[in-house]
């Protein structure tokens, strides 16, 4: 699966998971352990927010904290919708997925870029569905992608607070479990 597919199938699985939200789940927990359903959201909202201008070549240095604090306001169903819709059409431009991007810990490819906020969209998706007692519906072949994505990289994650550490499921586990599992979650 190309990257360009698989983050919009994985915008999809957290799109689904956000038009669940009821109006009171905002301060719920999710397997974010940290994180309500709110902050989870306004965290998938401001990566959305930094695509464009990461993807246009600024540096972090240049954005600066116009994206800190709460940016979904008094709609936050809405502020996703517009946030994913923009940076999904920085995706898309001709040539997006081309050189490097200027990251928080130095300067990295753009296609890594987009592998890694890929599986943010998925993984949240399933972080925000599980929190509202929903199915996530990671399709089978995302979570396969992503794993042979991120799974060499998984120990030079360890202990970065990243993600939690892996957690233990059985070889035949579904993909979308294994996926979770890898990330430190509980599927």
């Amino acid at each position: 699966m190309e990257l360009l597919d698989a983050h919009g199938q994985a915008m999809d699985v957290f799109d689904r998971a956000m038009h669940k939200v009821g109006l009171t789940d905002w301060d719920s927990p999710t397997p974010c352990t940290d994180w309500t359903v709110r902050e989870l959201v306004n965290h998938i909202v401001v990566e959305q927010l930094w695509v464009p201008d990461m993807l246009a070549g600024h540096t972090v240095a240049d954005v600066g904290d116009k994206f800190d604090g709460d940016q979904l306001h008094d709609d936050p169903i809405g502020h996703w919708q517009e946030a994913s819709s923009t940076a999904r059409a920085a995706w898309l431009a001709p040539g997006a997925t081309e050189g490097t991007v200027a990251l928080s810990y130095g300067d990295e490819r753009v296609e890594e870029y987009g592998w890694q906020m890929t599986t943010d969209l998925a993984v949240h998706g399933w972080d925000l569905a599980t929190a509202l007692g929903a199915d996530a519906g990671i399709p089978d072949e995302l979570a396969t992608t992503l794993l042979a994505h991120i799974e060499p990289q998984v120990a030079a994650w360890s202990g970065t607070g990243m993600f939690a550490e892996p957690v233990p499921v059985p070889d035949d586990a579904p993909a979308p479990a294994r996926l979770v599992a890898l990330l430190g979650r509980r599927p």
